[in-house]
């Protein structure tokens, strides 16, 4: 039985971050009949900088989100090209559809509004500068000199989160666990791809980067990026320089047309170095990018946000203030924790490399049933240890060639 004892109004469960994990969050504890209050600094709806490609299996795991989705723009798209550093490409298509194409600025704003709906309250405009926990309860301080105290606290407060800072539980990011997306959000009548069926992605990008297209029903959305420690390294050229030239290029290989718009332009940074080893500690919970719950092949946070979101709420309600934060570190790493780790080997043993990944494009081209397996992959319908047994099964020369049973055994996670 849940040991949760219900506070009392003065004393909500608080979510700092109304993103899909904060969001998630609220809506759980609020259906739960937990108080919960999200903290943001914003106002919804607002930008956000973010490609906008989801799992389609969100809407399995969250049943609730595909009956809203109506309220916003959206687009399914079933085919993934792939293409290599030294030209190479496969086509991908799956018999239903493999992800969902949105905008964070009106996705955000449906999740927001659903824990709303679920009697969660939020509350704008609070910019969380500082943060202390004792054995009762945690205490945080707004901007403004506002204090909020709640028993727990789920921190969703993105990449930069405050209160992981704060509280010591994550110094910082270092400069190879992060990677600089470079990307705009631009109207298709401004730019636009060819093939908006098509989700694009091109790995290896000017060596180590990587590049891709996301079609929207209205917007496209056009990036490139690279783990910041080789930005800083190795690339002398300012981000929107970057930018305009990727989409030059696209453009001179009539891949898209029109051209970039400075304006839409928003770089960002995407931990992609794996989960925090202990996301919890005490009365405070880290979902979402703040715990570092990003896959660290395909960049995809969402999803991954959404569940840590939910299961940091679902911890609460089972463990109340003194288990939850076990709870939590132990369901979350039994959901998604082994896939966001293969996830960074698969990550640091291709890009060391950029001939691997053409070797694993042309050798998808040479296997079909494999290129079915990779999609499967980057849509996380299935595991990669499922997909690396699989491949050695169907193509054992192709395996060898890739090293993969050495990815576990030689790349510390």
């Amino acid at each position: 039985m849940a040991s949760f004892v219900k506070p009392s109004p003065h004393q909500q469960v608080t979510v700092v971050g109304g993103g899909p994990a904060g969001a998630t969050a609220a809506r759980t504890l609020a259906m739960a009949g937990v108080s919960v209050r999200v903290l943001d600094r914003a106002a919804f709806p607002r930008i956000k900088p973010c490609g906008g490609g989801i799992s389609i299996r969100v809407l399995t795991r969250f049943p609730y989100v595909k009956p809203a989705l109506g309220r916003i723009a959206t687009h399914f798209l079933s085919k993934l090209y792939l293409e290599g550093p030294d030209g190479s490409s496969t086509v991908v298509t799956s018999d239903e559809p493999a992800a969902l194409m949105i905008r964070r600025y009106e996705y955000d704003n449906l999740l927001v509004s659903l824990a709303r709906e679920a009697g969660a309250e939020i509350v704008s405009g609070v910019d969380i500068v500082q943060a202390s926990q004792d054995r009762n309860a945690v205490t945080l301080t707004s901007r403004d000199g506002r204090t909020f105290t709640a028993p727990l606290v789920i921190a969703a407060d993105g990449v930069h989160s405050v209160i992981a800072r704060r509280l010591g539980i994550n110094p910082g990011w270092k400069a190879n666990a992060v990677a600089l997306d470079m990307m705009e959000e631009t109207p298709r009548e401004h730019l636009r791809d060819i093939d908006p069926s098509t989700l694009w992605v091109a790995y290896g990008y000017g060596g180590d980067g990587y590049a891709y297209i996301f079609p929207k029903r209205d917007h496209v959305n056009i990036g490139i990026g690279y783990v910041l420690s080789h930005y800083r390294r190795h690339i002398d050229v300012a981000p929107y320089d970057l930018q305009r030239g990727f989409v030059s290029q696209l453009r001179d290989r009539g891949i898209v047309v029109g051209a970039s718009v400075r304006k839409n332009f928003t770089p960002f940074l995407i931990p992609v170095g794996g989960p925090l080893p202990a996301p919890a500690r005490g009365r405070v919970l880290l979902a979402g990018d703040a715990g570092g719950f990003v896959n660290g092949f395909t960049a995809e946070g969402i999803y991954y946000a959404m569940v840590s979101g939910d299961r940091a709420a679902r911890a609460v309600i089972e463990g109340g203030e003194h288990r939850a934060a076990e709870l939590y570190r132990r369901g979350v790493d039994y959901e998604i924790g082994s896939e966001l780790r293969d996830s960074v080997l698969i990550q640091r043993y291709l890009f060391a490399n950029p001939r691997r990944i053409s070797r694993v494009i042309r050798g998808a081209n040479r296997e079909q049933a494999i290129t079915r397996l990779i999609l499967e992959l980057a849509i996380g319908r299935r595991s990669y240890s499922s997909v690396r047994r699989r491949i050695l099964t169907r193509a054992p020369l192709m395996a060898a060639q890739l090293l993969l049973g050495r990815i576990l055994g030689h790349i510390d996670g």
